[in-house]
């Protein structure tokens, strides 16, 4: 290992070559307080910043900060927001052309998430983060990276990663409110609840384009029949609304809240930050928002319960797409999401496919059922529940008519909810509809084989995996539109997920079904970190997010190449 010195040397003898040059920086150097690795070097301005990373041996964090593998993600995501508040108040910006002076850290959004760009342990820290070395043109332009290397750095690294300096009070509160989060997120199921809304919660978030909290909110409180307390490690007792298991409908007028209370709950698969407003928001694992999604293809998936014996003959047993309907892409997403383990789906009203999710009294009689292929959402909604143990939350607006499959509806009214089932009862006895459920056979659906040889993560003799932005998913020469997940909520995540699809291959023999890789791909994740998905040559990423493994397979899903084969022998 060199002395920091030695970048110094490097950096005056090719100053003013041409970019290459900046490849005699590759490797290790020993500063005052830690250790600097050059593990790759852009190949011109224009390209994505050279990779960094810092060891640090004795940063001198408290053991119990480090005691669970929760309570260092909660840590890690503080040191990596730490870092980036140091390179805005010591990076000089931009320094020459293209991405010239430039420092990065993937420190994420709202959400406090599972990341590859800081790893602790009792030894020592270690960040990887980025820099944009800096040119004149495509020349290098030494005296610009001396003062990235030898005094922004190390002003940062001062301030980011040693205990001392960071405020201790700040870092215990995302520690400790991250670690209740995920033990209300356990003690969900033996409550006998999906979700949990603390009194005090934030929901609002400050524009359609902003996941930052609206001041000013109403901030939310529960209605004493949906009252629940949990006694928490650090908080203590926590009172807030629980949304039970089994069937659960939102209702309200426009602009009360209904909405704003679902995307809350969706995001509420996930922690978040302290003074966030959803911090109390937690939602069981996995929870999946389904919705409909024209023009998406769909290979293989048996929606067989939903739809059925349609005018085209088509087999909906194991039925395929290039460009699917609102109704049928809505059934492949239910049936996509049970078979990746989900045990709560979500819907809106607003992003749903009408004739998927009600046929009423009326239509029915107009049009005969034998002239109705589609079975509607709300004639399996309790069959999913009762025998499946699959609970569903509603937005609905519209439609009375599930009132009478609900176990329990909440109203929203200027932002509060209030429990108007006993209410909502009486109406429907009232007012009866005469509906009937158009069902005879018992809801099942076949498990499917994903073909390894349909993916194809070359685009020519170069691997190509990347994440573009929150929409899309880049494998091969294939770009994966997963625009439609709005639990999607990091482009880290996107990148992770292409790597993961190119690591699941591993387990894709043609005999193991899709449920089977994915369970072995999180165990793996479980095991060896975010790294291990990482293919070769692309050692110690800096930039991936954990995906959870429904987005993973939505994406895998949505592979235009992708083949499946149906495995009759597993019904769920």
């Amino acid at each position: 290992m060199e002395k920091k010195e030695k970048i110094l040397q490097i950096l005056r003898r090719i100053d003013g070559r041409g970019y290459k040059a900046y490849h005699d920086l590759e490797g290790s150097y020993e500063f005052e307080d830690f250790r600097l690795y050059v593990d790759h070097v852009q190949r011109d301005p224009f390209a994505g910043p050279s990779l960094m990373r810092v060891e640090v041996e004795s940063a001198s964090f408290p053991s119990e900060l480090l005691e669970t593998f929760e309570r260092r993600v909660a840590l890690e995501d503080y040191i990596s927001r730490a870092f980036q508040s140091a390179i805005m108040r010591h990076a000089g910006g931009k320094k020459g052309s293209g991405n010239s002076g430039v420092f990065r850290i993937d420190s994420g959004g709202q959400e406090v998430m599972e990341r590859t760009c800081v790893n602790i342990s009792h030894q020592k820290l270690e960040i990887r983060f980025s820099m944009g070395l800096p040119a004149r043109g495509r020349r290098v332009l030494g005296r610009g990276a001396s003062e990235m290397f030898l005094t922004s750095l190390p002003r940062m690294v001062k301030d980011s990663c040693f205990y001392q300096s960071l405020n201790k009070d700040e870092v215990s509160k995302q520690v400790e409110t991250c670690e209740d989060a995920n033990f209300i997120r356990s003690q969900l199921s033996e409550n006998g609840l999906v979700a949990f809304i603390g009194d005090g919660s934030l929901l609002p978030r400050e524009s359609g384009v902003s996941n930052r909290p609206l001041n000013n909110a109403i901030l939310i409180k529960a209605p004493d029949s949906l009252k629940v307390t949990i006694d928490t490690p650090n908080q203590g007792l926590i009172t807030g609304m629980g949304i039970p298991v089994g069937v659960t409908l939102i209702v309200g007028g426009g602009y009360h809240g209904k909405s704003t209370l679902l995307q809350a709950v969706e995001r509420g698969v996930y922690n978040h930050l302290p003074g966030d407003g959803r911090e109390l928001v937690i939602t069981t694992p996995g929870a999946v928002k389904i919705r409909a999604e024209d023009g998406r293809r769909i290979e293989k998936v048996d929606i067989s319960s939903f739809i059925h014996n349609p005018p085209t003959d088509q087999d909906t047993g194991a039925f395929s797409t290039e460009n699917a309907s609102g109704s049928t892409s809505q059934a492949a997403n239910i049936i996509e999401a049970l078979e990746a383990g989900s045990e709560l789906l979500l819907f809106d009203e607003d992003t749903s496919a009408t004739n998927f999710m009600i046929r009423d009294e009326r239509m029915q009689k107009l049009v005969a059922k034998e002239k109705e292929p589609i079975t509607p959402y709300i004639d399996r909604v309790q069959e999913l529940y009762q025998d499946g143990g699959t609970s569903t939350i509603i937005v609905m607006g519209g439609s009375g008519d599930y009132f009478e499959v609900a176990d329990q509806i909440i109203m929203m009214d200027q932002y509060q909810p209030y429990d108007v089932t006993l209410e909502a009862r009486e109406v429907a006895l009232k007012l009866p509809t005469g509906r009937i459920r158009e069902t005879t056979l018992n809801f099942s659906f076949s498990h499917r084989c994903p073909q390894a040889q349909s993916i194809k993560p070359f685009k020519g003799r170069k691997l190509k995996l990347d994440g573009r932005g929150i929409d899309t998913v880049l494998v091969g020469g294939e770009f994966i539109d997963v625009s439609q997940l709005e639990q999607l909520v990091d482009p880290s995540q996107n990148r992770a997920i292409a790597y993961a699809i190119n690591y699941s291959l591993k387990y894709m023999d043609g005999k193991t079904t899709l449920s089977q890789v994915l369970r072995r791909v999180e165990e793996d994740l479980d095991k060896y970190g975010l790294d291990v998905v990482a293919p070769n040559g692309r050692k110690n990423p800096n930039n991936l997010s954990r995906p959870r493994r429904f987005e993973l397979a939505a994406s895998i899903n949505r592979l235009r190449s992708l083949k499946m084969r149906k495995c009759p022998n597993l019904l769920q």
